[in-house]
């Protein structure tokens, strides 16, 4: 079962990495067909397990030789009932799903993980509908929606759950209430447009304070994911505690808006030594940062120049 559900590692400090854009570097750098952006559906088959562990595998290995801990996340953004049904997947196949996602990096997490360097299992959950745009639900609904993948992650080795690309508080709110009725450590990560704020023109401080003051500060911390750090680094310049809450990062390395992403046929995959040297000012600013990553565009190239800006020399070893 859980091996650090009880007592999160990366809560006691230290440099955590996680993977980068995973379904945009399938897609377009190896050629891998996802519908509906799923990655999870790679689970069916040996051949795409095999592709999805090649694909963690990249990662692991720049921590291990950094000597970094690492959150590793599931493929199951889509893992949900809608997209599910768009997929053909009954419920009882969506949690078989999640349950071997889990199992992989279970497997994963046997080889790589050392002394010093914890490995953590995440139940990845993406917003019930499109991560460019805004959710529709009530907190109620959305506890409800959720809870049923929570669950399933809470019988399995996971030892947390990350809810991603979320552009909805009230969606925030429901995730949480499920995740704390379940006993599972959560983790929210809001996505914001070009001008710092979420899709529906709230912003970060307010989704921040507004999950934490409907769930007693339930979620052990929040995170950015999708967006260009020039797009909301004027937004955490400033001071209070909301800013503290904010405990990891997983940007993308291109700086275009999310409707030119979602327009866009090519894959921008920006300057991964300005994206490093972009985290490194961050994690000066903000020194409560600890777990750092990317997400739309973003590879292990990525994630490599991350980790070479951010990881202390102390750890790595120079």
């Amino acid at each position: 079962m859980s091996k650090y559900r009880r007592d999160l590692p990366q809560l006691k400090g230290g440099t955590y990495l996680t993977d980068g854009g995973m379904e945009t570097t399938l897609i377009f750098h190896e050629g891998a067909d996802l519908p509906h952006f799923a990655s999870f559906v790679l689970l069916a088959d040996p051949a795409g397990r095999q592709q999805l562990k090649d694909y963690y595998v990249r990662y692991l290995d720049i921590a291990a030789r950094a000597g970094a801990g690492f959150v590793l996340d599931t493929a199951t953004w889509r893992t949900n009932p809608d997209w599910g049904d768009k997929l053909g997947y009954s419920a009882a196949a969506l949690k078989a799903a999640n349950e071997d996602a889990v199992e992989l990096l279970s497997e994963l997490r046997a080889e790589f993980e050392r002394p010093g360097a914890p490995i953590v299992i995440s139940g990845m959950i993406g917003p019930r509908g499109d991560g460019y745009k805004a959710g529709n639900m009530d907190a109620d609904e959305a506890e409800a929606y959720h809870a049923a993948q929570i669950e399933t992650f809470a019988g399995t080795d996971a030892d947390m759950v990350s809810a991603l690309t979320l552009t909805s508080i009230d969606e925030a709110v429901g995730i949480a209430r499920a995740a704390k009725r379940m006993n599972m450590p959560c983790v929210i990560s809001f996505t914001v447009e070009t001008d710092g704020n979420l899709v529906t023109g709230r912003t970060l401080q307010e989704a921040i304070e507004a999950v934490d003051a409907a769930t007693a500060a339930y979620p052990h911390y929040y995170m950015i994911n999708c967006a260009h750090p020039s797009h909301f680094d004027t937004v955490v310049a400033g001071d209070g505690a909301w800013l503290k809450r904010i405990g990891g990062i997983r940007a993308n390395a291109s700086t275009m808006s999310h409707q030119q992403l979602d327009e866009s046929e090519t894959l921008d995959d920006g300057d991964p030594f300005d994206l490093g040297q972009r985290y490194r000012q961050l994690t000066r600013r903000m020194p409560q940062l600890k777990v750092l990553g990317g997400c739309c565009g973003t590879d292990h190239r990525h994630v490599a120049a991350i980790c070479a800006a951010c990881v202390p020399i102390d750890v790595i070893g120079g």
